[in-house]
């Protein structure tokens, strides 16, 4: 696979805050990638520097190879769907839809209705006027009918309930597996999207975290338990994410344990428990990260 997002020294300061400080990384042709991190983190920013909607103080961006501010070959080939999305007062959803193929050369009018039918979206209803599930089932719908080369969806399904979330991950998926393409989740509900995702970038601050294949991450990580002296003795000089306490017990993730390593943790009576990958992303970013924490 090559790169379908180039990103280099990137850069972007708003008078004197630094939103995004000094990051590089890639993604992926046709794969499904996760931008995880807390509000803030600089998520939103990044994806509308990747979209040509805003000008980078430093550093250099390349989508399919060019820079995509102002330029129609990229952009039109590029969708980005925002949980704030903003639509004339006057238009109802089905205004939406019938001008959407004016922007995307690939859209597919079928798979629109279907989802339209699976979100029970009313059609005639002003914008305005529809809640905030509804508006953001209309941006899931131009997000996946769309089926442009890159699609970024920064939490435009926040609003939906558990119900039309798992309709849109399943709808996602089957639609993905059938016409490959890159595709961008920036998302603070990482366990209902762990399985999604191919790729797991962690911004945090401005600066990247982690950047690596999910399937390393799963089980990149072990929570140890046991009483406070064993487990102290058993992680002594590995690297720590982060530590808990109750009287004379303790609880402390660690990284990737070898099986010598899992066998040892048996013989001593300690307790090991996987790390998902939300958990591993809260630890990363977290102000308690390697911090005793006493109850």
């Amino acid at each position: 696979m090559s790169a379908v997002i180039e990103v280099e020294h990137l850069t972007k300061r708003f008078r004197s805050v630094v939103a995004v400080d000094d990051v590089s990384f890639g993604i992926e042709e046709n794969t499904i990638t996760g931008l995880l991190g807390r509000n803030g983190a600089g998520k939103t920013t990044v994806m509308q520097l990747l979209t040509g909607q805003d000008f980078a103080t430093h550093g250099d961006i390349r989508v399919f190879g060019e820079r995509p501010v102002e330029n129609r070959q990229v952009l039109q080939r590029v969708s980005f769907i925002k949980e704030s999305q903003k639509y004339p007062d006057d238009f109802k959803p089905k205004h939406v839809f019938r001008t959407a193929p004016w922007f995307f050369p690939h859209w597919d009018a079928e798979l629109a209705e279907r989802l339209i039918d699976d979100f029970r979206l009313p059609l005639n209803r002003r914008i305005k006027k529809l809640s905030r599930g509804q508006l953001s089932a209309v941006g899931v719908i131009v997000g996946l009918a769309s089926r442009a080369a890159v699609t970024f969806f920064d939490e435009p399904y926040l609003g939906l309930d558990a119900v039309a979330r798992q309709i849109f991950y399943d709808r996602l998926l089957e639609d993905y597996a059938e016409h490959p393409r890159t595709i961008v989740l920036s998302t603070h509900l990482i366990d209902e999207v762990s399985n999604l995702l191919e790729h797991v970038i962690v911004i945090d601050q401005g600066r990247i975290l982690l950047d690596a294949d999910a399937e390393s991450l799963r089980g990149s990580a072990t929570t140890v338990v046991g009483t406070r002296a064993l487990v102290d003795s058993f992680v002594a000089g590995r690297e720590v994410l982060h530590r808990e306490g109750i009287g004379g017990l303790a609880s402390v993730t660690v990284g990737r344990l070898d099986p010598a390593e899992r066998r040892e943790a048996g013989e001593l009576g300690l307790e090991l428990a996987p790390v998902s990958l939300q958990q591993l992303v809260v630890q990363k970013t977290g102000a308690s990260t390697g911090i005793e924490q006493n109850a």
